[in-house]
């Protein structure tokens, strides 16, 4: 298998490095030349643009930032669709809309290549250990066939249905990793007005049984949201959104005994906003995001 690889990022760098060192056939291609220069001790070969690195790989993967990104070089004049060959394979490493996966899988069909949405999770120091999570959507022979590729940076990687389904997997991770730093940061809050010491409260938490991955990094940050709103808030409130709208579109709530994707059942038949999503909004609030 020949692969190529597109954003060498914090994440996409070491999943490169990774994939090389398994000993895959790799090319890369960024849009700056610094960005190739730790690459250029490995056996991985460069190319001037997507649509040449394309023709020369079975399988593209792209760890880009954003749709945007996904569809120009995809898409684009001098994109992936530009140079590769029937039976190739695209691979969104990025987390994105479920429909921008699906629409290039439209458009790839076409040419009679295949796309998976691959988004992962557990960022640069679980790329470089080989532990990232990797949430795959798409046709089920497709993914069998890139799954030793996957597992060269990935443990677990799981499948979980059809083309973007492993977009809406990652968004409701982080939806509910953003709800949880809210709730961490409200309840340390909360002892601190009680009178405890904040600084031991963030010593026993993360040792008793509402420990988190989101409590430990909140008081990794002292206490507030406000390190983690500098650092990633751009990032949780763009994927809040994506899935707040993937739900608003979704909704199901005219269809009998089918919960809401945007309310749930409360006593008395009530109707009541989703909680988690409640609290995803109100930590991007407390971030002022």
């Amino acid at each position: 298998m020949r692969v190529g690889f597109i954003g060498l990022g914090s994440q996409g760098a070491p999943m490169a490095r990774r994939i090389v060192r398994a000993g895959y056939e790799t090319t890369l291609w960024a849009r700056r030349s610094a960005t190739l220069a730790p690459f250029a001790d490995t056996a991985a070969k460069t190319t001037g643009s997507p649509a040449e690195l394309a023709a020369a790989c079975d399988v593209v993967c792209l760890c880009v930032v954003d749709d945007a990104d996904v569809e120009q070089l995809t898409t684009g004049p001098d994109g992936v669709l530009a140079g590769m060959r029937a039976g190739g394979v695209i691979v969104v490493h990025s987390t994105v809309h479920p429909e921008t996966c699906r629409r290039l899988e439209d458009r790839a069909r076409i040419q009679r290549v295949s796309v998976l949405d691959a988004p992962v999770s557990g960022g640069g120091r679980a790329a470089e250990q080989g532990t990232l999570l990797v949430m795959a959507g798409g046709d089920p022979q497709v993914f069998a066939f890139c799954r030793p590729l996957f597992a060269t940076y990935g443990d677990p990687v799981v499948h979980l249905g059809p083309i973007g389904s492993g977009q809406v997997a990652k968004l409701l991770n982080n939806v509910l990793f953003t709800a949880q730093l809210g709730l961490a940061a409200d309840a340390l809050e909360l002892g601190g007005q009680l009178g405890l010491d904040t600084e031991g409260l963030g010593r026993i938490l993360p040792r008793g049984s509402a420990a988190s991955f989101a409590l430990e990094r909140v008081v990794d940050a002292g206490g507030t949201l406000a390190r983690i709103a500098a650092h990633a808030g751009g990032l949780l409130a763009k994927d809040v959104r994506l899935f707040a709208d993937i739900a608003d579109n979704a909704d199901t709530s005219d269809i009998a005994d089918t919960p809401s994707l945007t309310e749930s059942a409360a006593p008395h038949g009530e109707r009541r906003p989703r909680p988690v999503r409640e609290a995803a909004r109100s930590a991007l609030d407390a971030m002022g995001l």
